[in-house]
């Protein structure tokens, strides 16, 4: 799919998430392949343009993630717009706002989702940023603040008419959090609605229910979250399906590597807090392990990211041993 200027192939998207979503992961799921685009964690626009060394931070990428979207939030245009001037100084790929974070801390600062609320304001910042940058310009939002409050095709036209070139909607409210299920036919609205490209997001966990978003909503992509931490594959796996390729069954062998990876990743990085990050993959990831839970119970007792390493190790070890006497590829998912 073209954002603009930019080509997105395969027109898969990884859904930035706070604190989960920095360059390791992202580089990670990178070098998994089958993600056409990454973004940052979303930035505060204040932090940045106040050189808040954490906002700056959240900023760095490296030159294996591209294509790599920059995402701010903010409810200050004239902030907006001088962040958005510093995010194409930094030769991010695009820009994105972030219309959907239903954090109270965000939404009482009428950041996030509470912009959806704020429709006057909401069309000052997006014309502002716009006039601010030539770089491909997306915004990711909710369906709306509650049931009673459903704006997502008004905000989508109102974008669209802007010159915002994609919009991508997570079809759940600000109300509901992350609870119940995500209104697909939302999605479907929207791209009814729409000349610019729609990106579908919500309850996407397996490589079946992205292709059965775009059968049953016609959207132009998908973005993933949730679901590619607990299967940081699921990329690879929608393009192996789409080719007809026999996805390979992941063992016990793929797994040990993979979190080896990461958290080897994380070293390299020097990444401030590691252990609470190896703590952090942990919970995710090895949920798809077979006694997963003592596992992390394992972690989360570690001191050390030695400790950590090793017990990791000691449990990769004995699950492997113990798939000696047959084939070390059979399926622990």
């Amino acid at each position: 799919m073209r954002i603009k200027d930019l080509v997105v192939n395969p027109p898969t998207f990884l859904s930035p998430m706070a604190g989960l979503t920095d360059s390791v992961f992202r580089r990670l799921i990178k070098r998994l392949g089958g993600c056409g685009l990454v973004m940052t964690e979303f930035t505060s626009a204040e932090g940045l343009t106040r050189n808040s060394l954490k906002s700056q931070r959240m900023l760095f990428y490296h030159e294996e993630e591209r294509p790599v979207t920059a995402q701010l939030f903010g409810a200050d245009p004239f902030r907006l717009a001088e962040a958005t001037r510093m995010v194409e100084d930094l030769g991010f790929d695009a820009i994105d706002l972030n219309l959907g974070c239903p954090a109270k801390k965000v939404v009482k600062a009428c950041g996030g989702s509470a912009l959806l609320r704020e429709s006057k304001l909401l069309e000052e910042i997006l014309k502002t940023m716009r006039a601010a940058t030539t770089l491909p310009f997306t915004i990711k939002i909710r369906a709306g603040w509650s049931e009673t409050e459903i704006v997502s095709v008004q905000v989508g036209k109102m974008a669209q008419d802007i010159g915002i070139n994609a919009i991508a909607l997570h079809p759940r409210t600000r109300v509901q959090g992350f609870s119940g299920h995500s209104d697909w036919n939302l999605i479907g609205q929207l791209k009814a609605a729409l000349n610019i490209p729609v990106i579908g997001n919500g309850d996407i966990v397996t490589p079946e229910d992205a292709f059965r978003m775009k059968r049953e909503t016609g959207c132009d992509g998908v973005m993933i979250g949730r679901g590619a931490l607990s299967n940081p594959w699921i990329f690879r796996q929608i393009g192996e399906r789409e080719h007809g390729v026999a996805a390979p069954q992941l063992g016990v062998t793929e797994k040990y590597q993979l979190i080896k990876s990461y958290f080897q990743l994380l070293f390299e990085e020097e990444t401030p807090g590691a252990i609470g990050k190896m703590k952090q993959f942990a919970s995710w990831f090895t949920h798809a392990i077979p006694h997963g839970a003592a596992l992390r119970k394992s972690i989360y007792e570690s001191g050390t990211e030695s400790e950590v390493m090793e017990r990791i190790e000691t449990f990769f070890q004995t699950a492997l041993a113990s798939l000696e006497d047959v084939d070390p590829r059979v399926s622990v998912a």
